[in-house]
């Protein structure tokens, strides 16, 4: 892992297309942009991770339809 200072206005560059920007800095909490293209995905951890959950359930059903509302509502979020 890589670990980074930044500043507010600060930023990134990832594969020379993504750029992350710090925003806001308030106690705790930071506030962050990210810029990249509309093909690459950005997820939060916890949502990505939700739908790798709902992925492997949904390989390991039956091929019922609960499996894929399921799937669906994650990502509809």
């Amino acid at each position: 892992m890589l670990a980074l200072s930044r500043k507010k206005n600060e930023a990134l560059i990832i594969n020379n297309n993504v750029e992350i920007t710090i925003l806001e800095i308030k106690g705790e909490q930071v506030k962050i942009g990210i810029s990249a293209p509309k093909e690459v995905p950005v997820y939060r951890k916890e949502v990505y991770v939700q739908i790798q959950n709902a992925n492997e359930e949904a390989v390991h059903t039956d091929g019922n339809a609960a499996g894929m509302g399921a799937l669906k509502k994650m990502l509809d979020k």
